[in-house]
């Protein structure tokens, strides 16, 4: 399932936007502020990101400015009453991709978005890796020279959070907002699940990485030589 971040500080809007996007396939992750959006970004991979620019910590603009000078180019479609042709053209030129302005369909937001998430994202790293463990989002899979296995939704959020980490320690609470959300309520052993059935997938790929658990740190990946 794609997830998106939707970044809207109008509550029955967001409401409206997710209930527009139910059974579509799409799973929609809102933020009220560009502070909290800024937090997440950190710990999750979003498929794409639809921003308001009238916010209330600031303009949405400059998120995607920030993520565009940190080479993240996610798909983001911008939201605004502004509709002046300056705006949109200031708006495509500092990196959005596609440019609503309010009141619109939510049809057309759903279309748009679909869109978006058709496109091919050349700039960005299709198999995301580490010492020789890849990802490949697209197929769901996780390899390791020419052995693969399946991961499932969460798996494949929770390693991807991991791959890019860099053997470095990720939270567990980061760990379970990229698997599962902040919109659901997970129980503390649905990750301590997900962890022992990745350990078991490294082994089965013939990886000589482990997934340890840093006490007081959150988990990595990691040679046991440096652990």
């Amino acid at each position: 399932m794609n997830r998106v971040a939707l970044v809207e500080d109008h509550e029955r809007l967001a409401a409206l936007i997710r209930t527009a996007f139910g059974g579509t396939g799409i799973e929609i992750e809102p933020f009220e502020r560009l502070s909290h959006a800024r937090s997440a970004s950190a710990e999750v991979m979003y498929s794409a990101w639809v921003v308001d620019r009238g916010l209330g910590d600031g303009d949405g603009l400059d998120l995607v400015r920030e993520f565009r000078a940190k080479g993240n180019q996610t798909p983001c479609l911008m939201l605004t009453a502004r509709d002046a042709l300056h705006d949109r053209v200031e708006g495509l030129e500092a990196g959005a991709d596609d440019y609503l302005v309010k009141p619109f369909l939510m049809d057309e937001l759903v279309a748009r978005v679909r869109a978006l998430l058709r496109r091919p994202a050349l700039l960005q790293d299709l198999t995301p890796e580490f010492s020789g463990v890849q990802v490949l989002p697209g197929e769901s899979l996780l390899r390791c020279d020419a052995r693969r296995v399946a991961l499932a939704s969460a798996e494949l959020q929770i390693m991807l959070c991991l791959i890019k980490a860099q053997g470095r320690a990720v939270r567990r609470t980061a760990l379970e907002m990229a698997g599962w959300g902040l919109g659901d309520g997970v129980t503390r052993s649905a990750l301590d699940v997900a962890v022992h059935r990745l350990r078991k997938k490294l082994q089965d790929i013939g990886s000589e990485l482990e997934l340890i658990n840093m006490r007081g740190l959150g988990y990595a990946l990691a040679h046991p030589t440096s652990r």
